[in-house]
């Protein structure tokens, strides 16, 4: 069906044709490709990989190891994982690079090769571009069988990014473990399933209701943390009478938040609300990429601070929020990051300064979500039909609203007055995805609907 070959790593659907989809044979050959980098960079020759609950995951898994190992590097696999562990792990363990084995929000026919540097952080356009030029051109030397690597397992990294959250310095333990918070948590049969439970009880919340927590990689509805993917969370924290719902995405980067009464906290104010709490007690920089909602600016601005937009994508956050020295930042889909912690997006964190800040609120978490803006996201998507010239698409598009102020530095973003809309290439998907946002929400929708009619008329055949 598709394999996608960009800067959020080698995605693709499991099966079918090499080169066409996420076969055995492109694993291997972008994995050798990747490995070969590493050993060129000389910062050392082991590796460390992790995966979420996929079906795949196993199998994939194993052609990733056996290619490093077959290179002569060294892999530390933390086996049933999330990225972000697998991002703290990488520097913690002083690797060369690391494998993140997941296509995050994707439907489970999905899988992916995450690549990260030695920092633990996702590799740079140009040194993705170098790993892409190296498998086109098979451009790598196995070891001989005196120089294989060496096979190391370890789960001792769950324990390990649960204490680095508990220790963190703005993670209020205290105050949560006070509240004796009852929590229903959806972990859409993968990973989280093994670590927001023990992170709960370590928080101090008194009791935890799981749904959909066999890892199975068998998703039981859209693994995108969505509305409209939630109606069996939401039901479940209304029947149980919980104080509030937690879902994330398989590999545990993105996070949002149900209120008590089963309506949505919203995704895109997961960030909002907790960045307005960090800034509370560091007052800094933000940073969010232009899909994201105006609201975080609003909070920033308001707390002392600047606000800066970046390109869609997290390795554009994280260099803009190294650039401008942010406190706090991430996307809109309900990614956060703690530069103090990682430069990776990471729900575990998330959770932990959610609940602080919902703690010290002294109030229900729907309550709590009228401190913000209330804006509203329409988000929506078009499949992109073979051969179709987007920029040309887009250029069209940004002259026929000529008079508006535009940004083209991450596909097209379009300002109405108070209104915007953004219009880009999905770097994980064949499509293009149409963000809208408004104070009102038939608006919102009917500037998303006008645009997605333009890109019709304008790519029409």
């Amino acid at each position: 069906m598709a394999l996608i070959k960009s800067i959020s790593g080698i995605r693709g659907t499991i099966g079918g044709k090499p080169g066409e989809n996420l076969s055995p044979l492109d694993v291997v050959k972008f994995t050798a490709a990747f490995g070969s980098s590493i050993l060129q960079n000389n910062k050392g020759k082991k590796v460390v990989i992790g995966r979420d609950g996929r079906v795949s995951g196993q199998m994939v898994s194993g052609l990733v190891v056996n290619t490093l190992l077959g290179l002569g590097l060294d892999v530390l696999d933390l086996g049933l994982s999330t990225t972000p562990t697998v991002e703290l792990a990488v520097p913690g363990e002083k690797a060369a690079g690391g494998i993140i084995l997941t296509a995050s929000h994707n439907p489970q026919e999905w899988n992916a090769l995450k690549l990260l540097n030695s920092d633990g952080e996702f590799i740079s356009a140009e040194e993705g571009r170098a790993v892409l030029e190296k498998a086109e051109k098979e451009d790598f030397v196995f070891a001989t069988v005196d120089r294989l690597g060496t096979y190391t397992q370890t789960d001792a990294w769950l324990q390990k990014h649960i204490d680095a959250i508990i220790k963190y310095p703005l993670v209020d333990v205290a105050a949560i473990r006070q509240k004796k918070y009852k929590i229903v948590v959806d972990t859409i049969n993968s990973t989280g399933s093994l670590f927001i439970p023990p992170l709960l009880k370590a928080l101090g919340v008194v009791e935890v209701i799981l749904i959909n927590e066999e890892i199975s990689g068998r998703f039981a509805h859209n693994p995108e943390p969505l509305p409209e993917n939630l109606a069996g969370l939401s039901a479940k924290v209304q029947k149980s009478k919980a104080d509030l719902g937690i879902a994330t995405d398989p590999d545990v980067d993105r996070l949002c938040f149900v209120n008590e009464d089963g309506s949505m906290f919203g995704e895109e104010y997961t960030l909002v609300a907790v960045a307005d709490y960090v800034l509370s007690k560091r007052p800094g920089n933000t940073v969010s990429n232009m899909s994201s909602t105006k609201a975080l600016k609003e909070i920033t601005l308001s707390r002392g601070g600047e606000y800066y937009p970046s390109a869609v994508g997290e390795v554009n956050v994280v260099n803009t929020m190294k650039a401008i020295n942010a406190v706090i930042g991430g996307e809109g889909n309900g990614g956060i990051i703690v530069p103090d912690l990682h430069y990776g997006r990471d729900a575990l964190i998330g959770i932990g300064l959610f609940l602080s800040a919902l703690a010290h609120s002294k109030s229900g978490i729907k309550s709590f979500r009228t401190k913000y803006p209330d804006y509203f996201i329409s988000k929506n998507k078009i499949e992109l039909r073979t051969g179709i010239d987007v920029p040309a698409v887009l250029e069209k598009i940004r002259k026929k609203y000529k008079n508006h102020p535009v940004n083209t530095d991450d596909g097209l973003k379009i300002e109405f007055d108070n209104d915007w809309v953004h219009l880009r290439s999905s770097n994980t998907e064949p499509i293009i995805r149409i963000y809208a946002e408004s104070s009102f929400e038939t608006t919102a929708n009917n500037i998303a609907l006008r645009l997605m009619q333009d890109i019709k008329e304008f790519s029409a055949p």
